[in-house]
Formats: structure tokens, sequence, C-alpha cells
């Protein structure tokens, strides 16, 4: 039985085809795809970081009197506020200018140790709450009469893991922290990355609860829970289908493409040894 070119035509292109389709670059690269023109989104609801056991604070108290202030200041603590910087970096200087921050840490029962004050509860209140607090108990005590309190964060971070430029942990440095700021800070997405299923990971109640995210979809991203973060928590890019190949120990399986060029070019050579045989 002779084998014509024109019978072999296509089988030969089905085997082109399979290897083109396994080189192709996926469709879901750019970030919110589904935004038009003058298109406007929906917000999840903000919710301001609560305080927890651990956390570290910086509280400055300040008045017309310093010498009556400096009594419920701490020693100066080397530190950088308002800058979103890898936890690497927080201890590389003090911050601009000669004003220190004092430093506190919640204890395992939602204590700090306040100087004059003695202990003072503040888990589970937003830094505006926990500054309020203390103002008013300064007031109550009497010691000041016009105080003003300002409270930061200090040790608050996420972790950001997988296709990223650069995994790390990353500070939180106000309320209103988001994936995306997160995101940025680890040098955004590898091309690697799946945009359509970014995993955070939250610390609530007793156990981790899970949400996916999908960066090419702006309105489910912005209105997701996960949207705005809050301390503690853990974001995973999912590495894609060519990535996963690549981290085979030599890439070369049935969905690797070095698979179907092998496959195409044995095709070939045994249609070309069949064609001399007949």
């Amino acid at each position: 039985m002779k084998l014509s070119i024109k019978t072999l035509r296509v089988p030969i292109l089905a085997l082109a085809l399979a290897a083109l389709a396994s080189c192709a670059t996926p469709a879901n690269v750019a970030y919110f795809q589904d935004v038009s023109n003058d298109a406007t989104l929906s917000h999840a609801q903000l919710q301001p970081i609560r305080l927890k056991p651990a956390d570290q604070i910086s509280i400055v108290v300040s008045s017309r009197d310093p010498q009556v202030t400096a009594m419920f200041n701490l020693p100066y603590y080397s530190n950088r506020i308002g800058q979103s910087t890898s936890l690497n970096a927080m201890t590389d200087g003090a911050m601009s200018g000669s004003q220190g921050i004092s430093g506190y840490t919640i204890d395992s029962e939602g204590y700090i140790d306040f100087p004059v004050l003695g202990r003072i509860h503040i888990a589970d209140r937003t830094r505006e709450q926990a500054a309020a607090h203390i103002k008013e108990l300064l007031i109550e005590s009497r010691q000041i009469k016009d105080p003003v309190v300002t409270v930061e964060f200090m040790n608050l971070s996420v972790a950001v893991l997988g296709e990223v430029t650069r995994p790390g942990r990353f500070r939180i440095d106000r309320d209103g922290f988001t994936i995306l700021d997160a995101l940025s800070l680890a040098g955004d997405l590898t091309i690697n990355g799946q945009r359509e299923n970014v995993t955070l990971i939250r610390h609530e109640g007793a156990g981790e609860h899970t949400y996916t995210v999908n960066l090419t979809d702006a309105a489910s991203l912005y209105s997701s829970p996960a949207y705005y973060l809050q301390q503690g928590d853990l974001i995973y890019v999912t590495p894609n289908d060519k990535r996963i190949r690549e981290s085979t120990i030599n890439g070369n399986n049935v969905r690797s493409t070095s698979f179907w060029f092998s496959a195409a070019s044995l095709a070939t050579s045994v249609i070309l040894l069949i064609l001399r045989i007949v």
C-alpha cells in the first residue's frame, strides 16, 4: 500500500498545531480585563485594622508642655513611619528628624504597660480608637489638659509568596492597605503567575480562611473581602502550567513544548521512512 503526501497531510497538520498550541501565550495576563471607559467599581467595605496580641505599635503623646508629656513617652525606638518597605529594611536607620518613636508590644491578654497610667487594654481597637482611649485616660488623670495622642503600626506585616518578583514579608503602614499594594511591593507578578488564581489565607476565629482573588476581573477584586489586608495575611500567587512544567527534572512530559516537538520530529521521521519503503 502506497501512502501519498496528501493522505498524510492531516496528521502532519495536527501535530504541527499541537506543537504551536503548547507554545501559545496565556490570554489572562492583563489585569482588569472587564473594565471599560468611565467604569465605576464598587469597593468592599473598609475594615480598619484592629490591634491584636503581639502587635507592636508606637504611641507618641504631645502637648503644650513638653516637660509633662516627656514622662508619657518611652525612649526613642529606631524605625521609619509612613514607608512601605520590606521587613529586612525596617532597621536601616531612624526616621527623619530627631523625633523618636515609643514602641509598645501588646501582651497575650491585650494590654500594654503605659507610663504613669499603668496597664491599658488596647486589643480589638483600631488605631483611632486606641488613641482616643489613651487621650481620655490622660485627661481623666489630670496630668495633661490638652494631650495629642498619635498611634502608628510598627511590626504589622503580610507575606507574599509564589510567582512574584520579590517574595517576602512587607509592612502594613496604614489602614486601607490593599492586596495590590502588597503585590506592588513584591515587584508584581512574574509572567508565569496566574492572575486569575491568587490565594489569600487569613486567620479568622479559631482557624484559617482562604480567599481566591482574580486580578483580571476588577469588579470581583474590588468587592472581595480579601481586597483590604489584615496583619498576618499570606498571599500566594499560583504558577501557571508553563512554570509547573519547568519545575520538573527536564520539563519533558506530555504537557511540555519539548515533548510535542519531539513527537512531531519522530512522526515526521517515521513518515519519511515509510514513504521511502513504499
